[in-house]
This record gives structure tokens, C-alpha cells and sequence, in this order.
């Protein structure tokens, strides 16, 4: 992944927890995730990626909004816990599970939703800005990505999650529309083809086009 941070990070962190962020117990990741979800500007969605998936909470929510979630992790163990969790949820058809990192070329198709979810941090800025140089230009127009990050500096990591979300933020490619920011979180909300307010685009009269 980087220099800083190897592949076999993640995976030394799922043989000693099966959830090593407690994603699905803790409050404050249910309560994120709450966010991310409901920060969404439209109400539905065709096609979704998210990198980084881990065991699948945030991408079995996804699913419930969008026809179809292709999710990715570098961690096998994560895509398997991912895969129980979508089978006994009734979402499995709804999501394709592929075994990848956020720096590989993402898989082809036309994703209107991109889910940036506590995995920028683990690049460096550089290699940050290299792959949405390379991946933005390649979403249709008024796509959606969303970034969100913990706040709080992480020893390990090459970058925080503030540092992070200015790098997307800076992209050429994308306009920011909105977001959440408490002292732990930071949401970002992006479109790839302009700044247009959610009452905008579906016509609520009063906003400005």
C-alpha cells in the first residue's frame, strides 16, 4: 500500500480481533455510519463502490440504497466476515466482493456513488492524489463521493483524516455540496459535476439553481 503502512498490517489486525474496530458494536461507528448514510444527497443510487470495505456494515447499509455495491478490502479475513454478514441479511446479490486495495485500478463500471470511508489516511499524499487523478476523471458526471474520516492523529497512519479530505476536497474533479464535522468525524460530500444543493436539483421552490 505504502511504504509507511504494509499490506500485512491489515491482516496482523484481523488475526487478533474479528473486528478490530468494533464496527458493528460500537455507538459511535454505528452512529457514523448513520451519518454517512443519511449526508447522501440522492435518494437512490445505481452503482456504488466502496474501498475498504472491512466486514461489511457500512456496505450492507449501502445496499439498502443503492441496486448494487461492488465493495473491496485488502484483508481476505474482512471479505469473508463481509460475505457471512450480506448471506445472513438477505443482501449478498445486491453486493460483489473483490479482494483489492484503494490504490489498484478500480473495477470497471459506472459508479454513481463513491464511498471513501476511513481508508484515505492509509496513503500518503502523494499516492493519495495519484489515484483520484487517475479514478475521478473516469465517474460520470454528478456522481457522488463521499469521504469521511477520523480526526483524532493515529501514530501509524501517513496521513489524518482532516489532511485527508483536503486532498479530495482539492481535486479538480469534484465540487463540495456539503458534509458533518464534530471533533471525532469529518463527512465530505463531493459531486463530480457541480456544487448544486440537494433542494437545487430536485427543484424545492425557493432554491437557488
Amino acid at each position: 500500500m505504502t511504504r509507511d503502512l504494509p499490506d500485512g498490517y491489515f491482516d496482523a489486525l484481523y488475526e487478533a480481533s474479528a473486528d478490530p474496530w468494533q464496527l458493528e458494536s460500537r455507538w459511535y461507528e454505528r452512529r457514523k455510519y448513520a451519518l454517512t448514510v443519511a449526508v447522501l444527497p440522492d435518494e437512490r443510487y445505481r452503482h456504488a463502490f466502496e474501498p475498504g470495505c472491512s466486514i461489511g456494515v457500512l456496505t450492507e447499509q449501502l445496499s439498502a440504497r443503492c441496486d448494487h455495491v461492488t465493495a473491496v478490502d485488502i484483508a481476505e479475513t474482512a471479505l469473508e466476515q463481509a460475505d457471512a454478514r450480506l448471506r445472513r441479511s438477505g443482501r449478498r446479490e445486491a453486493v460483489t466482493l473483490l479482494h483489492q486495495s484503494l490504490d489498484t485500478p478500480w473495477p470497471a463500471g459506472d459508479f454513481d456513488l463513491v464511498v471513501i470511508s476511513e481508508v484515505a489516511y492509509y496513503f500518503d499524499a502523494a499516492a493519495l492524489r495519484a489515484i483520484l487523478d487517475r479514478e475521478v476523471p473516469r465517474l460520470p458526471s454528478n456522481a457522488t463521493v463521499i469521504a469521511a474520516h477520523w480526526r483524532h492523529p493515529v501514530d501509524d497512519y501517513p496521513l489524518s483524516g482532516d489532511a485527508a479530505n483536503a486532498i479530495i476536497g482539492a481535486n479538480p474533479g469534484l465540487h463540495r455540496i456539503g458534509g458533518y464535522h464534530d471533533e471525532d468525524v469529518a463527512i465530505e460530500v463531493f459531486d463530480t459535476g457541480s456544487a448544486q444543493s440537494v433542494a437545487a436539483r430536485t427543484s424545492v421552490p425557493g432554491a437557488e439553481g
